[in-house]
């Protein structure tokens, strides 16, 4: 016959397992816990790696971003605004059409008195705006990037000025109302025909860009080669309140293709002193 303290002792000992086994339990799910939050940190660099990889492959083959630093768009594009370029679509044969709002490397000399010289940053924010630059994360305040219109692509005739005073292209006058508001379409008359693979470009503020027209008596009548083409301004994305898509005017739809001819145009003669 058992005594009742040992009925007792037999009852108290799976009680003292049991909670044993939830303290045990508690130990565990801390150690996980903990085990987790390391892994979450320390997947945090290979995230910041991962993004900024993607930042710049974008920024290499897909999209940039682009600070306007000079007025020689204007209206259309105004200092200051930072524009979207679709640097993907040349990579699938897409090709320069009239009317696109280009991009394009400074072809030698061009960018004097286009845009002044930001001022210097202090040092360390300087390096940390070129570093996010560099990946795409900031526009590109780059002094040796332009931004006009294709006005004629190779094989075209570009002409200044019909009787109306308006350019033509091939022969069809264009109806320019992006051009800003006061400027003639060019007070400089010019008649170039567009060598193959070269564009020829004019800035929508006619009074105030030093485009194609100025450097009319340099090799290939002052037109541009494709390949310095760094890609189509797509969209004015900041500020706010100017976002707007820039699509290929009415006007240069219709256009009609060149007519073969071995003709090459004749220079423009410079009215006026230069202006930026």
């Amino acid at each position: 016959m058992r005594e009742p303290g040992s009925r007792r002792g037999a009852e108290a000992q799976p009680v003292a397992t049991e909670s044993g086994g939830r303290a045990a339990r508690r130990r565990l799910a801390r150690r996980v816990k903990r085990r987790r939050r390391t892994r979450r940190v320390g997947e945090v660099p290979l995230l910041i790696i991962a993004a900024l990889c993607i930042a710049l492959v974008l920024k290499t083959f897909l999209v940039q971003a682009f600070f306007i630093p000079s007025g020689s768009m204007e209206q259309t594009i105004r200092i200051g605004d930072r524009v979207l370029v679709d640097k993907l679509t040349p990579w699938f044969g897409s090709k320069i059409e009239r009317g696109d709002v280009v991009v394009f490397k400074d072809p030698g000399g061009w960018l004097k008195g286009e845009a002044a010289r930001p001022p210097e940053d202090p040092v360390g924010v300087k390096q940390i705006k070129e570093t996010l630059t560099f990946i795409g994360l900031l526009p590109s305040a780059d002094e040796q990037d332009l931004i006009k219109r294709v006005i004629g692509v190779g094989g075209d005739t570009v002409m200044c000025c019909d009787a109306k005073g308006r350019v033509t292209v091939n022969g069809t006058a264009l109806d320019e109302p992006y051009v800003s508001p006061g400027n003639a379409p060019s007070e400089i008359r010019f008649e170039v025909q567009v060598p193959k693979g070269r564009i020829f470009v004019m800035g929508d503020h006619r009074a105030n860009s030093a485009d194609s027209r100025y450097h009319l008596d340099e090799a290939f009548d002052g037109t541009i080669d494709e390949g310095g083409v760094v890609g189509q301004a797509v969209v004015i994305a900041w500020p706010f309140d100017h976002w707007r898509k820039l699509e290929q005017p009415a006007t240069f739809r219709s256009v009609p293709d060149p007519a073969p001819s071995g003709r090459r145009g004749r220079r423009g003669r410079r009215r006026g002193p230069p202006f930026a």
